[in-house]
């Protein structure tokens, strides 16, 4: 509909998580380095957390694909509302291991073996769990428990959980504490800067076959990251809106007053500026993850070395 009319190939605002339309901000990549560290460096356990809309599903599958390049089996679940014996046979059947019988001895034996026979072949396994903060306590300690599979030097099942802010509130219960000592990367998704938020939609734009003409007026998009809060899933939302009663009024650029209209029509309320926030990464994680996996802006998006 509104593509034809503003010289696109495609709608550049969908909000599904498409890892082509990633845009690598300091966080991102410091969330994508900490992820392969962790991977490649049989950490065991890694923490992603973010708002909602901040774009962790999208990082996840950005390294996702890297995985899936480098060859590593990975089992991704994404409906944690499981009880432990649910959460155990989808794991199992997404990573493919044959087992006879449901009962959680046998499944885990069966697990154990299968990793060791990977470990011994120079592989990796992944577990990657989103919207982790929707595990009970006790799914998450019976998960910690899964990190107890290992060697005398390596964790042989390496686990990525990811979720809301609330994810990490919870791990930092009593209860858990056991679990959250064991989480030794930690990185975050964070809602972008106005210049930020500026570069990653003409980056859309120019994905979805935009010509570089200006499609949305410097104007309106300050009063995108008014309204977005720099969330990029509320961009998405704003900027798709936009399109379309643009095309519907004949617009060719997007104005101001088109976004508060759109924005009045989705409820959103207009806000200030946002202050930085601080680092993704804490301590002295950060250097080693750039040089192990981002090595240089060059080569950012090639995912060259091996886990």
């Amino acid at each position: 509909m509104f593509e034809t009319f503003y010289g696109l190939k495609a709608n550049p605002f969908t909000v599904n998580p498409d890892p082509r339309y990633l845009y690598l901000t300091r966080d991102t990549r410091e969330a994508l380095s900490c992820l392969a560290y962790g991977v490649r460096n049989r950490k065991g356990f890694t923490l992603l957390t973010g708002g909602v809309g901040t774009g962790k599903t999208t990082v996840l599958n950005k390294f996702m694909e890297w995985l899936m390049a480098e060859k590593v089996t990975t089992a991704f679940i994404f409906n944690p509302r499981l009880n432990f014996s649910e959460f155990l046979d989808y794991m199992m059947a997404d990573f493919g291991i044959p087992s006879e019988g449901r009962e959680k001895g046998k499944l885990l034996f069966h697990l154990n073996r299968w990793l060791l026979d990977r470990y011994e072949a120079g592989q990796t396994a992944v577990l990657i769990i989103d919207e982790a903060q929707n595990l009970s306590t006790e799914a998450l300690e019976e998960i910690r428990l899964l990190t107890n599979l290992e060697t005398s030097t390596d964790k042989l099942l390496q686990i990525v959980l990811c979720g809301q802010p609330e994810l990490e509130v919870k791990l930092k219960l009593p209860l858990l504490h056991q679990l959250w000592q064991r989480i030794t990367l930690r990185c975050h998704t964070r809602p972008f800067t106005a210049e930020e938020l500026t570069e990653y939609i003409k980056q859309r734009l120019t994905i979805a076959g935009s010509n570089g003409q200006p499609i949305f007026r410097a104007d309106a998009l300050d009063v995108i990251y008014r309204y977005s809060r720099g969330i990029p899933r509320v961009t998405n939302l704003l900027c798709e809106h936009a399109l379309i009663s643009g095309f519907v009024d004949q617009e060719r650029s997007i104005s101001a007053a088109t976004i508060r209209a759109v924005a009045q029509d989705l409820e959103l309320q207009e806000a200030g500026l946002s202050t930085a926030e601080g680092d993704a990464v804490p301590g002295p994680w950060r250097e080693s993850c750039h040089r192990d996996f981002l090595g240089n802006a060059a080569n950012e998006e090639s995912y060259e070395q091996n886990p």
